[in-house]
């Protein structure tokens, strides 16, 4: 279908013909969507590193750091149950460093409920705690896990294998 400039784009509908847009009104607002498109600037993803302790019950398999043009950096991360025991709850504590390797900020949440015996699930944690430049290294890792059912709970100190990991500039 060929619209002439100075027509309009008309629709059927029950009632009868009903005018849809003027070809201007149209152009204009398909140039302007297009625009929009090719300035918007998409959000950036990269690495954080990940860490853990020895034989951890429940581990982070992948973690990317997601940046949008507004609002704070999200975590996704992958966790995954080693283990062939259900995990109620699991804490996430993700660090950030400046550049030269100087601690920035810590921000702890919980993971998802309930992980079965070898299950995977993903999560998010937002960093909105203080601050975070597009230069920081973000570090994450499980600090602690608890069995189902149970009150016993496995932990562990993750800030010196963050410090450990991170690679300090000078």
């Amino acid at each position: 279908m060929i619209i002439a400039p100075g027509s309009s784009l008309l629709a059927e509908a029950s009632s009868g013909r009903i005018e849809v847009l003027p070809f201007a009104v149209m152009t204009t607002f398909l140039i302007a969507l297009a625009t929009t498109a090719v300035l918007a600037a998409p959000a950036t993803e990269k690495s954080a590193i990940i860490v853990e302790a020895q034989q951890p019950p429940v581990r982070i398999t992948h973690a990317a750091v997601l940046t949008a043009t507004q609002g704070p950096p999200v975590i996704l991360y992958e966790a995954v149950n080693q283990t062939d025991k259900e995990y109620e709850q699991f804490t996430v504590t993700a660090f950030v460093f400046k550049a030269d390797g100087t601690p920035r900020a810590r921000q702890t949440a919980p993971g998802r409920r309930t992980l079965d015996a070898h299950e995977t699930k993903y999560s998010t944690i937002v960093l909105d705690g203080a601050p975070v430049e597009p230069t920081d290294i973000i570090v994450i890792g499980i600090d602690q896990a608890q069995l189902a059912g149970s009150e016993q709970w496995w932990n562990t100190d993750l800030r010196p294998l963050a410090e450990k990991a991170v690679p300090v500039k000078k």
